[in-house]
């Protein structure tokens, strides 16, 4: 489970863009704002892409939400996550994307130590 933050046009899309490529999907993503969700399937995982910017409640989307996080065969990326923290695991990478410049974006990665594999040679 993937949690991404950064400010509006911060980078989250272009980010799961390349996720979903690293994980061979040849699917157009695009940003989830206005349908809430989308899926890319790639050869050995789905991703499943949440974006909760436009509610103020997460009605049944939170039911998806927690559906798709228990599948094992599911990597779940969420934006804008703040009104389902309550779902959320606490075995999650969460990633902070800041804009340095029009061009440039700081990555800063958390996780537990569970899941430090997944941070493990990263720059800093």
């Amino acid at each position: 489970m993937i949690e991404l933050a950064s400010d509006l046009g911060g980078g989250k899309t272009t980010f799961v863009r390349g996720l979903a490529k690293g994980a061979g999907s040849a699917d157009a993503v695009s940003s989830p704002s206005f349908t809430l969700s989308n899926e890319y399937t790639a050869p050995k995982l789905t991703i499943a892409h949440y974006d909760f910017y436009r509610l103020n409640e997460p009605g049944i989307m939170k039911q998806e939400l927690e559906e798709s996080i228990n599948d094992p065969a599911v990597v779940t990326v969420v934006e804008w996550a703040g009104i389902v923290k309550d779902v959320l695991p606490q075995r999650r990478l969460t990633i902070h994307i800041t804009a340095t410049n029009q061009e440039s974006r700081q990555f800063t990665c958390t996780a537990p130590a569970e899941l430090g594999y997944l941070i493990e040679g990263l720059a800093t």
